[in-house]
């Protein structure tokens, strides 16, 4: 198994006045990462999540672990960490070279596309998701 890394900058209008990237900018960042590590299991943004599969998100928790700042090179490692049967937990590791910066875990659940109605994962999203994961 490959860690998926999504690479990003942040903005100068992400960081507040102390300097660091406003807290609220971390479930904007696990969203993009989410997006793309979807997009690297094979499932296409613009069409997946409008056909193919959907879900939401029902719970998060962050865990701020030190400053990540204005064009700061961050990397949010993605990984899967728990199944249930319509729902699944992501883990965001957020690191600025070495140095751990924010962790998130995200539940989301697995809904019909269009809708905001819970449905078991689908096999094949389920399938990917546990080959991906530790």
């Amino acid at each position: 198994m490959t860690t998926f890394v999504h690479t990003l900058r942040p903005r100068y209008a992400e960081v507040d006045a102390q300097g660091v990237v406003f807290n609220a900018h971390w479930l904007t960042y696990f969203d993009e990462a989410c997006t793309r590590f979807f997009e690297s299991l094979g499932f296409p943004p613009a069409t997946a999540f409008f056909e193919d599969f959907d879900f939401m998100v029902v719970k998060a928790v962050l865990e701020w672990r030190g400053p990540a700042g204005f064009d700061d090179q961050v990397d949010i490692a993605v990984e899967p960490v728990r199944f249930g049967t319509s729902s699944f937990d992501l883990r965001f590791t957020a690191g600025v070279g070495q140095r751990g910066v924010c962790v998130g875990v995200i539940t989301y659940v697995s809904v019909q596309p269009g809708t905001h109605e819970s449905t078991p994962i689908p096999d094949n999203v389920r399938a990917k998701l546990e080959a991906s994961s530790a």
